[in-house]
Parts: structure tokens; C-alpha cells; sequence
């Protein structure tokens, strides 16, 4: 089991939690989604941020509606992985797909892990196909980033 560090608050120990940045282009779809199920899942144990190299406008609206079938209401916002340059991560993740795009480079502290997915916005066909890629994506995103984090804190 990996080391968290434990303070003292009057009587009782307050564990600090791990810290997972997940990094993609566009931050508006897979990073998304990842910060928001891991901070719903895993919240007790990991904190989870997510961050693009070029971020699009907004989430894609795709995004939150998948997220909201699962009953996760997040209000998360694209933002450059610059923002987070000062800040130590146990883990950063790269999200995206090595097949079809150029993967971020994280520089700063944490462990570096790639766990790949489609790109839902480059979904094409009709408007249920496309829905329905953006929910695979979530679903393959729930199954594995937890349990990759798992894994990560028991090695």
C-alpha cells in the first residue's frame, strides 16, 4: 500500500488523499468525465482534476448528459493543463486515444499513466450513435480508471 500522509485535527486523524490529474487535448469529454467519476466513486481516498493542452469553450454537452444518466451532475470546466503546473499529483493520466491523436506531455510532479479512449466528439452519425459513443466512453471509463487507481495504490 502506497504511503498517505496522516495530521492530527484534535483527536481524530484525517487521511490526506491521493491527487489524479487526467489530461487531454480538448478537456471537454473523456478528462471530464474521468474527474468527475473518480471524485464520485473514489472521492474518500482521491481527489481528481482534469485539464487540456488546447482547451475547447465548454463541456460538451454530451458530456454532462451521459454523466447526468448515471446521476453524477458535474460542473466541470475546460482548463489548461498550465493551471496546474505548480501543483504535486500522486498520478497524472493521459485519456486520450494514442491511435488517432498526439497524447499531452505532463512535466511537473506524478506519476505518469496512459489509459486511452475514443474521442465521443469525433463521433459520427446520427444523433443516437453519437450519444451512444459518448456512453461507452463513460461506461469503459468507470470500469477501468477505478480500478487502475486501485491498482496504483497497492503497488
Amino acid at each position: 500500500m502506497r504511503p498517505v500522509s496522516d495530521t492530527m485535527v484534535g483527536k481524530e486523524v484525517a487521511q490526506a488523499m491521493y491527487k489524479v490529474l487526467f489530461l487531454c487535448t480538448g478537456n471537454s469529454c473523456r478528462s471530464q468525465m474521468a474527474e468527475a467519476i473518480v471524485n464520485h466513486e473514489m472521492g474518500g481516498r482521491w481527489q481528481a482534476f482534469s485539464a487540456g493542452t488546447a482547451p475547447a469553450d465548454r463541456v460538451h454537452p454530451l458530456t454532462i448528459q451521459v454523466l447526468r444518466e448515471i446521476g453524477l451532475f458535474h460542473q466541470g470546466a475546460p482548463k489548461h493543463a498550465d493551471v496546474f503546473r505548480g501543483m504535486d499529483f500522486d498520478v497524472v493520466i493521459t485519456v486520450c486515444d494514442h491511435a488517432a491523436e498526439t497524447c499531452p506531455v505532463w512535466l511537473g510532479k506524478g506519476e505518469r499513466l496512459h489509459s486511452g479512449y475514443p474521442d465521443p466528439a469525433a463521433a459520427e452519425g446520427a444523433e443516437a450513435e453519437v450519444l451512444e459513443a459518448f456512453r461507452q466512453v463513460r461506461d469503459q471509463i468507470a470500469a477501468e480508471i477505478p480500478r487502475l487507481l486501485n491498482a496504483w495504490e497497492t503497488s
